[in-house]
């Protein structure tokens, strides 16, 4: 069973995981109102994405006989002035959402949560993955800058992603 310091920290970070789909949503929104239907793609894509992360938390919760505590989701942003923006704000995202995880982390490990510290493990890995992917798509957007012939062949390079692309199909569960 859980520590009850162990529950309200994994309830927190399932919280945070379910704002990154709404965050990412948003941006999803934005981009379709831009025209730019393959960026809206990607981020829909992402949203799908974090919103597995925060049902793994959520079954490890039930798994360990913790308690499922859904608490209120903050309003994203709906405004962003360009598509570089967009990915300028989900690259901080990402880092913000890093360093919450490694807080969830390092609590299993002071509290010797075994368990815990082998699900989170998963998570590590995998911002690392996205903290790869937004970085570099970040730094792909300031290149591209105001070009429209750039934004649009990156626009249409991020339409072609297949739902779940950056988990491998053992973790996509």
């Amino acid at each position: 069973m859980l520590s009850k310091t162990m529950q309200d920290a994994m309830n927190e970070q399932m919280k945070h995981e379910f704002y990154s789909s709404y965050l990412y949503l948003s941006m999803s929104a934005f981009c379709d109102h831009a025209n730019l239907p393959g960026l809206a793609r990607w981020m829909r894509g992402q949203a799908q994405e974090e919103t597995k992360h925060a049902m793994k938390i959520f079954d490890h919760l039930l798994d360990r006989g913790g308690r499922v505590e859904l608490q209120p989701l903050g309003r994203p942003p709906v405004d962003f002035a360009s598509p570089k923006e967009v990915f300028d704000q989900a690259h901080k995202h990402e880092q913000q959402v890093t360093a919450s995880i490694n807080k969830v982390y390092g609590l299993a490990v002071d509290e010797r949560d075994f368990a815990s510290t082998a699900f989170l493990d998963w998570f590590v890995r995998e911002q690392v993955e996205e903290e790869k992917t937004s970085g570099l798509l970040a730094e792909q957007f300031r290149m591209v800058g105001e070009d429209r012939p750039g934004l649009l062949m990156l626009d249409r390079e991020l339409g072609q992603r297949k739902s779940g692309q950056t988990e491998s199909a053992s973790d996509a569960t």
